[in-house]
Order: C-alpha cells, then structure tokens, then sequence
C-alpha cells in the first residue's frame, strides 16, 4: 500500500489490451486528489500488434493448459519491452506504479472462470517496479462477472455525464444516477465487425465505410435481435466465447450474403441495441475504437434522444487505460474499486494483485 502523500498527487502507468487486438493502450496519468478525483494524461501511445501476436492471442482460447502457460510467459514479457520502450521513449518520471488488464483469454463468470495473460509477477521483476494487475479474478471468485471495471472510473472521473459508453470489442455502458451505477456489457461490436471486414482482406472497416453501402437484411438482423443476452438482466459481460457461441452461428447461417450487407445490419444491430441502453437525456461520453466508426456513430445519434458526445482523441483511445491506472492506485490505496451493484459480487471490494520487483533495475522510475 502507499503511505500517506500529502500532495495527493500520484503518477501511474495504465495498461490495456482489448479483445478486439487493436493493440496495447499505455497511458501516462497523473491522478489528483483535492476534493474530487482530477487526472491529466501526460503521454500515451498503443503499440499495434504484429499479424503473429494477433494470430496467437485469437487463438489462445484453443490450446491446452501448457501451451497457454507458455504463452502467457511469452506475453508477460512481450509486454514489458512494450511498457520498457514507452516509459524510455516518454522519459517517463516520476512513477509510483503500472496497472495492467492483460489480454483477456477465458471469460465465462458464471462457471468461476476468467484469465487474462499477463499479469505474471515477472512483470513487476522486468520493470523494476510496483505492478497491479489481474483485476478480474477476485471479484469472480466472490461471484461476481469480474466485469465491467471501469464504472469506479466514471463515477469519479467522468462525473458531469449521464452515461459513459464503450465502443470497443464490446460495448459496455455505465449510466448514472443519484443513488448509484448501472454498468454492464451490451453486445460486441469489433469483436465481429472485424471478423466480418477480414473476409475483405481489411482489418477493419474502416470509419464504417462498407457497412454503409450494404443493404438490410431483415432476417439477418432478426435472429441477432433474438439473442437471449439482450434480455436478461445486469449484471451481465461478455466473452469471445459468448461470440462464438451466439453470433458466428447466425452469421455463419448468412455467410452467402455479401460482406457489406452483412456488415450494414451488423451494424444496425448494434445501434438498436446499444440505444435501448441509453438514457433519455442527458449527455453520453463515447470512448474506444469504435468511435472512429463514423456510421456507426451517425445511427446513435439519429436514434438516440441523449447527446452524443465525442471527446478528444486522447480520451476516445486511452479512456480504459487510464481507467485500469486509476484501479491501481485505488486499490494501491486499499479503497474499493469493484463495486458489487455493477458486477454482481457479495459485496464491495479492493481488487488486484500487487507485485514488488526483487530488483530494482529501473530505480528511477521508483
């Protein structure tokens, strides 16, 4: 735990891999307590994934307990040398921590199981530093989904919107109110547009550009609607395997239809979906990769009667890193920073495993 800073002034490195395997998110934060919760990024950067690290990460939920133990080793320290060259490029000083998500592999909450490669305390050994990580696993073994995290975030650090959406691999939504949080996974998004954009070489589509082109197919777009998830009620997430299990079968069942057509109603899909969410007024912060989605973004705000609101790019592609830096320093604290309304654990809890190097090979960073 931290002992007592008078200036209330901390410094952490967040760190972010999404299922959607953009890449890594690595977030310079400077977190600020004078009453309420402040922050300012100070240097960010994502490092893309190789088309190898993307291939191994897509397919790690296929191998056997031993490969995986070996990959996540592998990934452990892939992901030091990303974090190593950016605190080197950014001359990063002073630092107090760096707080990593991992590259989810597993998640099924409702079985007790979910695991995210990387946090390995021979990552806090190859940084030379204090390092919190594995988030997820504490608040599933007190039976909660071990997601969403980030609503602690935007209750404290996102305070003037009425709800804060996530536009990533999935779609994830905290809507606020006097009394509390409501945050839960809505349906997935990258995770499937990108899959959808590969059957045209491209790794994604870009702005929405070849959805808009594509037609409606009306019963295409049913069967999605029909999805139990989006009927049932939070706390919910989401996983790749609920994709494979849920999604590539209808698509599958379509897969003769052109790829923008596809698209076109994928996408329709998701808007309707997401919309429901929503308040009915007030305003709505957008982050994650699908901002960039300008279709994408033109039905929400057609559909929406919230507005819609579109914030820097700082903020647009390193809102959860900064969010899982400031889950660091909470839990650093010893302050909660699961909240058990929003995951559906017993109770409230301070979640994270913290890791001190056995050397200290990189001090001026401490």
């Amino acid at each position: 735990m931290f002992v007592d800073n008078p200036s209330k002034t901390y410094h952490l490195i967040g760190c972010m891999s999404g299922t959607s395997l953009d890449g890594i998110d690595l977030a310079y934060v400077k977190f600020t307590k004078d009453g309420d919760w402040s922050f300012e990024i100070l240097a960010s950067h994502t490092h893309q994934y190789s088309a190898s690290w993307r291939r191994k990460l897509a397919e790690a939920i296929t191998l056997s307990p031993a490969e995986i133990s070996k990959l996540d080793t592998d990934y452990t320290r892939f992901l030091s040398r990303q974090i190593l060259d950016f605190m080197d490029q950014k001359k990063i000083h002073p630092l107090d921590a760096v707080a990593t998500h991992g590259h989810t592999v597993f998640h099924q909450p409702n079985k007790g199981l979910t695991f995210q490669m990387g946090n390995l305390a021979e990552l806090a050994d190859e940084l030379g530093c204090t390092v919190v990580c594995d988030f997820r696993v504490q608040d599933v073994a007190l039976g909660g989904q071990g997601a969403p995290l980030v609503p602690i975030g935007d209750i404290y650090l996102f305070k003037t919107y009425q709800a804060c959406l996530n536009l990533g691999g999935f779609s994830n939504i905290s809507i606020k109110s006097d009394q509390a949080v409501l945050a839960y996974d809505i349906c997935a998004v990258n995770t499937v547009l990108n899959a959808l954009a590969q059957r045209k070489n491209r790794v994604y589509d870009d702005r929405g550009k070849m959805a808009r082109i594509g037609k409606f197919l009306p019963p295409f777009y049913q069967e999605l609607e029909e999805i139990n998830h989006y009927s049932e009620t939070p706390p919910k997430s989401l996983g790749q395997e609920w994709v494979n299990k849920n999604v590539v079968p209808i698509i599958y069942k379509y897969s003769q239809q052109s790829t923008e057509d596809l698209l076109h109603t994928y996408t329709h899909h998701i808007s309707d979906q997401i919309v429901k969410c929503l308040p009915d007024q007030g305003a709505v912060l957008l982050s994650g990769g699908g901002t960039y989605n300008t279709y994408l973004v033109e039905l929400l705000k057609q559909k929406s009667r919230a507005e819609i609101v579109i914030p820097p790019p700082a903020l647009i592609d390193y809102k959860e890193a900064l969010i899982f830096g400031f889950l660091g320093l909470l839990r650093l604290l010893g302050s909660d920073n699961c909240l058990a309304n929003v995951t559906g654990a017993r109770h409230d809890h301070s979640s994270g495993k913290i890791f001190h190097p056995k050397r200290k090979s990189n001090s001026d960073y401490l």
